[in-house]
């Protein structure tokens, strides 16, 4: 439960000083008693107010303990707390566990997290609403830090646009600005065309992208499983989670990509140049494997199996030993004859 809640905290952005194990049970023990417990259930609730319009909120402290427990347990009854016990002992200022204060703390990040989330959609559906050229515009504007152009049309607008482009480019150097990779204009049909392309390309880009990031997760969790990385763990996932909701499977590359791309971008440098090295190079490239095992995997040198049944001959003549043969009544080492026997290879098998 606690390793949940850290996770919460830090998706969150908790930077308080609860965010090891050891100090976050250690304030769970003391509950509405210690500071900094009090001091995150505050941080919750003073993002969860605004958010779920809540009327409860925290402002006592812990050395008030009575308006302290009927503030805790009012907020916790308005978010329709299912751990009904919990609630119930706060208000009573009854003691309770470390485990039971670390419910609420559950419950509280739980509840952030899913109003974020409630948040989060509302607003990408109200920007979806919008008609998308008119979001590119906000962003050129914001970029080259223009005034909103209202009650223009679309020519005075691109004019504006265009006139602040030439004047930032007179204050750049000459070779800054190279001449650019499309050079023809294409017509409708070649435009589809090479949406279609991006679209494919971007969804291949997206199942290795996927692929390499779990790829990433499986070796990091690896590393855990040692006996010294046990004690570690929280310092692990301090260093990686942030690094790691960073990654995005999806690719942002569009066609407004192509338009602006030069053509230095042809210019393909090797990563063991020189110039690539000055800046790649550190102590890891100076340690030399000694020999390994061979582990083989050429097919041109791997031996073909052994077939499964032997070939086929045709039978000879006197096959038949004299003295019964295979399956016979006789009595030689091929199995000696019975009436309730079966005789084979390695001798009489009984029913």
């Amino acid at each position: 439960m606690e390793s949940d809640i850290l996770d919460s905290l830090e998706q969150l952005g908790y930077s308080g000083p609860l965010l090891e194990e050891r100090l976050l049970l250690g304030a769970a023990e003391g509950g509405l008693s210690s500071p900094e417990y009090v001091a995150l259930c505050k941080w919750l609730a003073s993002r969860l107010k605004p958010l779920c319009q809540l009327e409860e909120s925290i402002p006592s402290g812990p050395e008030d303990t009575e308006s302290l427990q009927v503030e805790m347990s009012g907020l916790l009854k308005e978010l329709r707390c299912p751990y009904e016990d919990v609630v119930s002992g706060i208000l009573k200022g009854i003691v309770l566990t470390t485990r039971d204060h670390l419910k609420s703390l559950l419950f509280l990040s739980s509840e952030l997290q899913a109003a974020q989330i409630v948040m989060s959609r509302r607003l990408s559906r109200e920007q979806r609403q919008e008609s998308p050229v008119h979001q590119e515009l906000l962003n050129i504007y914001e970029t080259l830090r223009l005034p909103q152009a209202r009650g223009r049309d679309a020519a005075g607008v691109f004019s504006q646009v265009q006139d602040k482009v030439e004047e930032v480019l007179k204050d750049l150097p000459n070779s800054s600005i190279g001449n650019p990779v499309l050079k023809k204009s294409l017509c409708r049909e070649q435009w589809e065309k090479l949406h279609n392309i991006n679209a494919a390309l971007s969804s291949e880009y997206e199942c290795r992208r996927r692929m390499l990031i779990k790829r990433l997760d499986v070796t990091v969790q690896s590393f855990g499983w040692s006996d010294r990385a046990k004690v570690k763990v929280d310092s692990m996932a301090k260093a990686y989670q942030p690094r790691r909701h960073s990654l995005r499977p999806q690719s942002t590359v569009a066609v407004a990509e192509l338009l602006a791309a030069r053509e230095d971008i042809c210019n393909v440098v090797k990563t063991s140049s020189g110039s690539s090295r000055e800046k790649t190079a550190c102590a890891v490239n100076k340690i030399l494997m000694g020999r390994v095992p061979d582990r083989g995997g050429r097919p041109a040198e791997i031996e073909a199996p052994l077939p499964e049944m032997p070939p086929w001959q045709r039978r000879q003549d006197g096959g038949r030993g004299a003295k019964g043969g295979r399956g016979g009544r006789g009595g030689d080492w091929r199995g000696g004859g019975s009436q309730h026997g079966h005789g084979g290879k390695r001798g009489r098998y009984r029913y």
